[in-house]
C-alpha cells in the first residue's frame, strides 16, 4: 500500500504581518522596510506592500513614489490583479508593490465600493503562494486602507517610540485591533511592540520601556531598535539599512529582529551572521 502524504496549503502560504499605529513619526516605514529587507536577506521571500499614500516604502527601496505605476491604487480601487504591481528590488528574495500618488484619494473612492474593506484581501489570496512573508506598511491613520490592511493579515506589530506622548492613542488602537478581528477577521492577533527610536541614557525612554511592558507582556519583541542616525540617513539613498551601512547599529538591531521574528515561530538562522550583509553590500556594489 502505498502512504498518503497530505500536505497543508496553509502552511505554504505567506504570513501577512501588518507594520501599523496610528500615531505617525514612530519608525513605522523604518521598521517595514527594514524588517521586511532583514528576512529577505535571511532567505525569507517577502513582499512589501506600502498602502501608505506618503510612499514612503516605496521610495525608502529605491522605486520612485511619483511616477510607481502600477500601484497598490490600482489593486484596491480598480481591482487590478496584483501580481501586475510587483516589482523587484536589489535583494532577489525581496519584493515590493509600491504607492503611487493616486493613493491619496484612495478612501474616498473607496466609500461607495463594494466590499471596500475587504479589497486587499482577495487581492493577496492570488500571490500569498509565492512568498513566505508579506509586510504592509500603513498609513498613520485609522481610515479605509489601514482597515483593508489589517482585514487581510495574520498578524500585527505596533512600533513604538520610546517617548511619552507615544503611549498615547495606544489603547485605542488595540481596541481597533479587536474591532476588526470581531467583525471581519477572526484570524487577526496582535504579535507584539517593538520599541524605536530608544535611548537607554534617557530616563524617560526607560520609564516608557517599564509601561510598554506592562502594556504588552511577553508578546514586546524583546529587540529594541535603537535612535540611529543611519537609520534615518538611508532613505534619502533609496535604500534598506543593511544596504547604506550594514555594520551600524541599526542594521544589527533590525537583523536581530527579524531573527526574534523567525524565533518565534521555530525557524532557525539560516547561515552564517553577516551572510545577509555580504549579499546586500555585494549587491549594492553591483548596481554602482
Amino acid at each position: 500500500m502505498t502512504a498518503r502524504i497530505t500536505i497543508s496549503t496553509e502552511r505554504l502560504m505567506a504570513e501577512t504581518i501588518v507594520i501599523a499605529n496610528q500615531k505617525g513619526g514612530v519608525g513605522k516605514t523604518t521598521t517595514a522596510i527594514n524588517l521586511a529587507a532583514a528576512l529577505a536577506l535571511l532567505k525569507q521571500a517577502t513582499l512589501l506592500i506600502d498602502i501608505d499614500p506618503q510612499g514612503n516604502a516605496t521610495s525608502g527601496l529605491g522605486c520612485d513614489h511619483k511616477t510607481y505605476t502600477p500601484s497598490v491604487y490600482h489593486v484596491i480601487v480598480e481591482l487590478m490583479p496584483l501580481e501586475k504591481t510587483i516589482k523587484g528590488t536589489i535583494i532577489p528574495t525581496l519584493h515590493v508593490c509600491g504607492s503611487g500618488p493616486e493613493l491619496v484619494g484612495a478612501e474616498v473612492e473607496l466609500v461607495p465600493a463594494l466590499a471596500r474593506e475587504s479589497r486587499l484581501k482577495g487581492a493577496l489570496s492570488a500571490v500569498k503562494d509565492r512568498f513566505k512573508y508579506v509586510i504592509i506598511d500603513c498609513p498613520p491613520s485609522l481610515g479605509l486602507l489601514t482597515i483593508n490592511a489589517l482585514n487581510a493579515a495574520n498578524k500585527v506589530i505596533i512600533p513604538i517610540q520610546g517617548e511619552y506622548y507615544s503611549m498615547e492613542g495606544l489603547a485605542h488602537f488595540l481596541e481597533t485591533i479587536k474591532t476588526v478581528k470581531s467583525a471581519l477577521n477572526p484570524s487577526l492577533d496582535i504579535e507584539g511592540g517593538v520599541l524605536t527610536m530608544f535611548d537607554s541614557r534617557m530616563v524617560l525612554s526607560n520609564q516608557v520601556r517599564a509601561e510598554v511592558e506592562k502594556y504588552f507582556g511577553k508578546s514586546l519583541f524583546k529587540t529594541v531598535i535603537p535612535r540611529n542616525i543611519r537609520l534615518a540617513e538611508a532613505p534619502g539613498f533609496g535604500q534598506c539599512i543593511f544596504q547604506y551601512d550594514p555594520k551600524s547599529k541599526g542594521a544589527e538591531a533590525y537583523a536581530d529582529f527579524a531573527r526574534e521574528l523567525l524565533a518565534r515561530r521555530g525557524i532557525p538562522e539560516d547561515g552564517p551572521e553577516n551572510e545577509g550583509e555580504q549579499k546586500a553590500s555585494a549587491a549594492t556594489e553591483n548596481q554602482s
